[in-house]
């Protein structure tokens, strides 16, 4: 016997993983901290685009999914290589710190 689970249960826990990526966004002050609330709230979004889809039955909100996923993979690489390289320089990855480089 398969039950299913109703299509609230799902966007209420997208919403409930994006509000806790959001917060998580606004309170760290560490880089690799912020990257990880960022693909929370990525994979948030990625959990509701299915959701409505399989609501739906259409199959937009798949191709957005894998779009949202490819963008993700870009900026976790783009933002890892930037961390490192400031790691090397600084020694650390507080954001407190990097506000400095601005001058």
């Amino acid at each position: 016997m398969t039950t299913t689970v109703p299509f609230a249960y799902w966007l209420i826990l997208s919403f409930g993983v994006f509000c806790f990526g959001a917060c998580g966004f606004l309170i760290r002050k560490n880089a690799l901290s912020l990257l990880i609330c960022l693909e929370l709230m990525l994979s948030a979004v990625n959990m509701a685009f299915i959701t409505f889809a399989r609501m739906h039955m259409s199959e937009g909100g798949n191709i957005l999914y894998f779009l949202v996923i490819t963008v993700a993979a870009c900026e976790s690489a783009v933002g890892l290589a930037l961390m490192i390289n400031y790691f090397r320089l600084k020694q650390n990855i507080r954001l407190d710190d990097a506000r400095a480089l601005a001058g």
